[in-house]
C-alpha cells in the first residue's frame, strides 16, 4: 500500500471497509464514447471503483472515484456504475458511501454526461430518507458534482486537499482564492453548512464515516439499532446544576460519555449530535449559549435562535424522523436574533423548524434547561408543537419574556407613580415570575410534565424514551407538507 498522505481510490475503499470484505462490481466497464479521439484513451473502470463490503459487519455499498483516470470525471458509464450501486442499495436496504475525488463533468461526453448527472441526482433523491447516504471528499468536487454531497445526508471533507464548489473562487466577481477560498473545507463547514465534518487527514475522514455508520440505522425500516449498554443507567452528575453548556450536559448523560456532533462548525449556537442512551441511538438538538474550554473557563453568548441554527436543527430532525431515531431537545432561548439580516430570513427558518418538530412522529423528549421565552421557545420542540414528554430544571424560566421586561410593560403607569420605583419594580417582577414564568407555573398548567434535578437528567430521559419505545403516531393523509 502507498505510504503517501493521499490514498488511491482503491486504498480508500480498503481503509474504509472491514478487512477483506470488499467485492467489486463493474470492474470491466469503460467509456464507450468515441468523440474527440476518446477511443484511443484507456479508461479502466471508467474512473470509478464500485462495489459492496462490510463496516462492523454491516452491509455497505461504496463508490470511489479514481482521479488517475481522466481526472475522475463523470461520464455516462461512470455515472451508470454509481446508479447501479444505488439501485442495489435500495433493494437491500443498505447505506451508500461516496468517496469523491473528481474534476467534474466529462466535457468530451457533453449531453451524455449531463444525462448521467441528471439520472444520478434522480436516484439520490429517490434514496433520500430510505437509506443513509454519506459523501467523503478527498480532492476536487466542483460544478455539478458539488450537488452530490448536498443531496446526501452527511458530508465529510479533508481540511487539506478537499475542494467543494459550485463556482470556483476565482470565477466569483471580486474574489480570489487567496482572498476567500470559498471551496475550502473551513468555508464550506462554517459559512455554507454543506460540510458536516472537517477532518485533518484522509484516515480521519474514513474513520468518521465508520463512526457514523456504527450509530445510525441501515435503512428507514431498520429502526435505530440497539447495543448492549454497560454504563450505569442511573448515573448522576451533580456538576450539571452549575452549567448551561449543553454540549457538556449531553456528553455527560451519553452512554460512556461518547457523542458524535454533526456540523459543529456551522451555527455553533445550536448543537446537533448523535449519542446513545441505554444503547439506543438518539438525536440531540440543543440551544448552546455557554461553552466551556478544557481549562474550565466558561464563555457566555446570547441565548437566541438564529436563521442558521433553525435550519441546521430542522435538517437534523428530519433525518432522525426519516430513520426512526428518537429526538432529545434541550432548550435555553430568550428569543430570535434581532438584526436586519436575520429579519430577512428568520420567519421562514423558524417555520421550517416548527414544521420539522410537528411532523416528526418519533419519540420526542424536551428538557427546558434555562430560559424558554416567546415564539422561539415554541419552535424548540415544545409540548405545544408535539413533544411527548417535557421536563424542566428548577431554575428554568418559561413565558412570553423575562419577568422584569414583562413587569415594566404591565405596570408602566404604576412604576412612574411609585415613590421607590426600583423597589416597586422588584416586587412586581417577583410577582410576575412566580405567577407566570416559574417551571411550577408551567407544570401546573400541564405544559411541563415534571421538574427534575439536573443531576438526574440521564435516568429521567432514558426512562422517558423507554416508555415511548412503542409509540405509534399518524399524520393527516396528504402527499407532503409545504412548510
Amino acid at each position: 500500500m502507498s505510504t503517501s498522505s493521499k490514498l488511491s481510490a482503491r486504498e480508500r475503499i480498503y481503509r474504509l471497509l472491514d478487512d477483506s470484505s470488499f467485492v467489486e462490481i463493474g470492474a470491466f466497464v469503460h467509456a464507450r464514447n468515441t468523440d474527440f479521439n476518446m477511443n484511443s484513451k484507456k479508461t479502466p473502470a471508467d474512473g470509478v471503483i464500485t462495489g459492496f463490503g462490510r463496516i462492523q459487519d454491516q452491509l455497505v455499498y461504496v463508490y470511489s472515484q479514481d482521479v488517475s483516470v481522466l481526472g475522475g470525471t463523470v461520464g455516462e458509464m461512470h455515472a451508470r456504475k454509481i446508479r447501479t450501486v444505488y439501485e442495489l442499495a435500495l433493494k437491500t436496504g443498505a447505506p451508500v458511501v461516496g468517496l469523491v475525488d473528481c474534476a467534474g463533468m466529462r466535457l468530451q461526453e457533453a449531453t451524455d454526461a449531463l444525462n448521467a448527472f441528471g439520472e444520478l441526482f434522480h436516484q439520490q433523491t429517490l434514496a433520500s430518507g430510505v437509506i443513509p447516504q454519506i459523501t467523503a471528499i478527498f480532492g476536487s468536487c466542483g460544478g455539478g458534482m458539488a450537488l452530490i454531497p448536498a443531496l446526501t445526508d452527511f458530508t465529510v471533507m479533508t481540511a487539506e486537499g478537499g475542494k467543494l464548489f459550485i463556482n470556483a473562487p476565482n470565477t466569483l466577481d471580486g474574489n480570489r482564492a487567496e482572498i476567500c477560498d470559498t471551496s475550502s473545507a473551513v468555508y464550506q463547514a462554517t459559512e455554507s453548512g454543506t460540510v458536516d465534518f472537517v477532518e485533518a487527514t484522509e484516515e480521519d475522514a474514513l474513520a468518521k464515516v465508520r463512526e457514523l455508520l456504527s450509530l445510525i440505522p441501515a435503512n428507514n425500516m431498520d429502526g435505530s439499532w440497539i447495543l448492549e449498554c454497560e454504563d450505569d443507567l442511573n448515573r448522576e452528575d451533580e456538576s450539571l446544576a452549575q452549567t448551561l453548556d449543553t454540549r457538556y450536559i449531553l456528553t455527560s448523560i451519553a452512554d460512556d460519555h461518547k457523542v458524535c456532533e454533526v456540523r459543529k462548525e456551522y451555527a455553533p449556537e445550536m448543537v446537533t449530535m448523535f449519542l446513545r442512551l441505554n444503547g439506543r441511538c438518539t438525536g440531540a438538538v440543543a440551544n448552546c449559549s455557554e461553552t466551556t474550554d478544557e481549562a474550565g473557563r466558561t464563555e457566555a453568548k446570547e441565548a437566541v435562535l438564529t436563521t442558521a441554527a433553525a435550519l441546521k436543527a430542522e435538517k437534523f430532525i428530519r433525518f432522525c424522523d426519516a430513520f426512526s431515531i428518537p429526538v432529545l431537545t434541550f432548550v435555553n432561548v430568550k428569543g430570535f436574533k434581532a438584526t436586519v439580516e436575520e429579519e430577512k430570513t428568520m420567519g421562514n427558518a423558524a417555520a421550517k423548524l416548527i414544521g420539522a418538530y410537528a411532523q416528526a412522529t418519533v419519540p420526542k423528549v424536551t428538557v427546558i434547561a434555562g430560559d424558554a421565552y416567546g415564539s422561539a421557545y415554541l419552535a424548540m420542540g415544545s409540548r405545544h408543537i408535539g413533544a411527548d414528554m417535557v421536563y424542566a430544571y428548577p431554575k428554568a424560566r418559561i413565558g412570553m419574556m423575562n419577568p422584569e421586561s414583562a413587569a415594566r410593560i404591565i405596570y408602566a403607569d404604576e412604576i412612574g407613580a411609585a415613590g421607590d420605583k426600583q423597589a416597586f419594580l422588584r416586587e412586581k417582577t417577583d410577582e410576575y415570575d412566580a405567577l407566570q414564568t416559574s417551571p411550577l407555573s408551567a407544570a401546573s398548567r400541564g405544559y411541563v410534565d415534571d421538574i427534575i434535578e439536573p443531576a438526574a437528567t440521564r435516568k429521567r430521559v432514558i426512562a422517558a424514551f423507554e416508555m415511548l419505545e412503542s409509540k405509534r403516531e399518524g399524520l393527516p393523509s396528504k402527499k407532503h407538507g409545504t412548510v
